[in-house]
């Protein structure tokens, strides 16, 4: 290992152990239809400088160690960032979904919650926003830039995006909610990561129904921004995504990036060759 890269592997560890005061993290929140959504702030600089708004993955959380090691490693680059928790219909969501709370969440309700987002870093008079969405955080921020985005987007990264393979219990999960009406609560046998409990019909056929749009690859002709995908090598939660760049590599616009020894959370050194990946993204296109 280089002595850069050891250095650099002592850092990232430090800054996880001492948490988000090491990189002077400042908790913000928002409210948007009655509830209180937060995030963290890291300043590398002037906000106008731009930022990097980051979206995380399945029922998750903005102070994941991966959101963490992100923005850690960002902040030595040079960039601003702002890592959001996605509401999931709670008031004031923090650490992972609660699995016992029934699910009335959607997966196209991030895609209002990134535009508001991207409209309150305008409040703050940031500069230009790239986004970066992981796994399904991913596939929901390439939603987001397939409609209207705003156009202080202007470029994007998905890391690990997710590539929409029917779950096994496809059919079991969706059994419960057939001919229901969105708002009907019905009882499921699972829900994502969650084992059984409650969810209302509209929940369940957002994430399960067949819909191309899962696949995030499917999206990319749409998205009018500068686009880099970044896949790992080891991940076994989108294992099919580094074969199929092939299919997107060479379009205008997109880049693609395959991190070796990577998995689907870049733990370690993988998150900091991600994120050198990302900084050159961003600094080249400035």
């Amino acid at each position: 290992m280089s002595l850069l890269r050891a250095v650099r592997t002592a850092s990232l560890a430090l800054v996880l152990a001492a948490g988000a005061a090491a990189v002077r993290a400042e908790p913000v929140e928002r409210t948007a239809d009655g509830l209180r959504l937060g995030g963290e702030l890291v300043r590398a600089g002037d906000l106008k400088d731009g930022v990097v708004l980051l979206v995380h993955g399945t029922l998750a959380h903005h102070r994941m160690e991966l959101m963490q090691a992100l923005q850690a490693a960002l902040k030595e680059r040079g960039l601003s960032s702002l890592a959001v928790t996605l509401s999931l219909g709670l008031d004031a969501r923090t650490g992972m979904y609660d699995c016992a709370q029934p699910h009335r969440h959607r997966h196209t309700d991030a895609v209002a919650e990134i535009a508001g987002w991207v409209e309150w870093l305008k409040g703050q008079g940031a500069g230009p926003v790239t986004l970066l969405g992981h796994s399904r955080g991913g596939n929901q921020t390439a939603r987001y830039l397939a409609g209207t985005p705003d156009a202080a987007v202007v470029r994007a990264v998905l890391l690990t995006p997710a590539t929409g393979e029917p779950p096994d219990n496809r059919e079991a999960v969706l059994a419960p909610a057939a001919g229901k009406p969105d708002d009907a609560s019905v009882e499921v046998p699972a829900l994502l990561y969650c084992g059984p409990g409650m969810a209302t019909a509209g929940a369940v056929r957002s994430y399960y129904a067949d819909d191309p749009r899962h696949d995030t690859l499917s999206l990319v002709g749409g998205i009018r921004v500068p686009l880099l995908l970044i896949g790992a090598s080891n991940d076994t939660v989108t294992p099919k995504l580094v074969p199929r760049l092939a299919e997107v590599r060479g379009k205008p616009g997109v880049r693609t990036v395959v991190i070796d020894g990577a998995d689907h959370f870049f733990r370690d050194l993988a998150a900091e060759d991600a994120v050198d990946a990302v900084a050159a993204f961003v600094k080249e296109a400035r």
